[in-house]
């Protein structure tokens, strides 16, 4: 089953091959980067703590995906990323970043090596077709193809302590952290499902230990006839390990208790324009080689005058939200971008700016919640 475009009101909707199973679930479905989602299953507490003690699965098939080939694939992708390619094995992903000429961040992105000069890259739902033009726009002079097959695919996340014994049952790839480490890939097939032919990873499925969870876990990317059969063989297989299907929420909480970014909303081009230095990634940099926006980025780092991404925990009882003010005495010091109640921590916590006098860990703070002031404390971003 394709994706497909329904038209409510005049607005385009976009379904992934899973939207219906989705609905006979019962799942609170709502909107997201264009996409018709599942909020929720069940409860949010519920789902995230699967995914913490055992082992959750997401539809993550509004991720785009991108094939960027050529003979100058490998040069072109290092001059259009601050991390150099060129030092990344083959079966090796990266998580990196897209920045302008500015040295601001376009979208986050996660980037697998699969041959010499052959790549794919996951940009995020609402910047898919932005990436995939930026791409475009910089290929001149190269001898590479971009390639959007993101309609072709769907994308299932299987993220907990248990993901890996639950997948390894079903696959007959060896999914050992000794064979498929954090951030690398492999492929194979899955018991009782044929993957169609497909021209990410041939007849088998594509497998990444990757996610966004902060928990170990994988990505799966298959066509988009095989997802309905491949999502409820993982719920059946799934009952003895104590799956749960989890949906937007409990991936939010679960993205922000670690620290996570959110694109277009901790960081966003237009509304907050953010370089890697100050969300706290200059480490996907490599600086000895030349790329999009280098310089100023150098300057930036040089300086150190911008505010630093960091981790707030409330000591008071309420749940911060994206917009809340971070004080120092009379002085707004910060802001937050996302906020929630943590459930491994049952405090609020929340994730935001703070000018840099201000930035270091167990700094008293106090962030104003719905017009109150509350004592909090200032952490780096992994918080749980």
């Amino acid at each position: 089953m394709p994706v497909t475009t329904l038209h409510i009101s005049g607005d385009s909707m976009k379904y992934t091959a899973l939207h219906d199973v989705h609905e006979k679930m019962g799942a609170k479905m709502t909107e997201f980067a264009g996409y018709h989602m599942p909020l929720w299953y069940t409860k949010i507490r519920e789902e995230h703590m699967a995914v913490r003690q055992a082992v959750g699965i997401f539809d993550v098939s509004h991720m785009g995906d991108l094939i960027i080939e050529g003979p100058d694939a490998t040069e072109f992708l290092s001059f259009a990323l601050p991390t150099d390619v060129s030092k990344k094995k083959i079966m090796q992903a990266s998580y990196t970043t897209f920045i302008n000429h500015r040295g601001v961040m376009i979208d986050d992105t996660i980037v697998t090596r699969l041959e010499e000069n052959r790549y794919l890259v996951v940009p995020n739902a609402a910047t898919a077709d932005i990436i995939y033009h930026w791409l475009y726009s910089l290929s001149a002079g190269y001898n590479v193809e971009v390639k959007n097959v993101s309609s072709k695919f769907s994308s299932i996340a299987v993220q907990g302590p248990k993901a890996e014994e639950l997948l390894q049952s079903m696959v007959d790839a060896d999914i050992s952290k000794d064979k498929v480490p954090f951030f690398h890939v492999t492929m194979g097939n899955m018991e009782g499902i044929k993957i169609e032919h497909n021209e990410l990873s041939g007849d088998l499925l594509y497998i990444s230990r990757t996610g966004y969870t902060g928990e170990d876990g994988f990505e799966l990317i298959f066509p988009n006839s095989n997802a309905v059969d491949i999502w409820n063989k993982l719920l059946e297989d799934g009952k003895d390990y104590g799956l749960k299907p989890c949906g937007l929420a409990s991936r939010d909480s679960l993205r922000l208790e670690k620290g996570l970014l959110l694109s277009g909303q901790d960081f966003d081009p237009h509304h907050e324009p953010r370089t890697p230095v100050e969300t706290g990634i200059s480490w996907v940099i490599n600086w000895e080689h030349e790329f999009i926006g280098r310089e100023v980025l150098e300057k930036i780092k040089k300086e150190k005058k911008y505010e630093l991404f960091r981790g707030i925990i409330l000591k008071g009882r309420g749940i911060p939200r994206h917009g809340d003010k971070i004080y120092v005495g009379d002085e707004q010091v910060g802001y937050l971008t996302s906020g929630t109640l943590s459930p491994v921590l049952n405090v609020g916590i929340g994730l935001g700016y703070v000018k840099r006098p201000y930035i270091k860990v167990g700094t008293e703070v106090e962030v104003e919640v719905r017009g109150k002031r509350i004592k909090a404390e200032v952490r780096k971003p992994r918080l749980v």
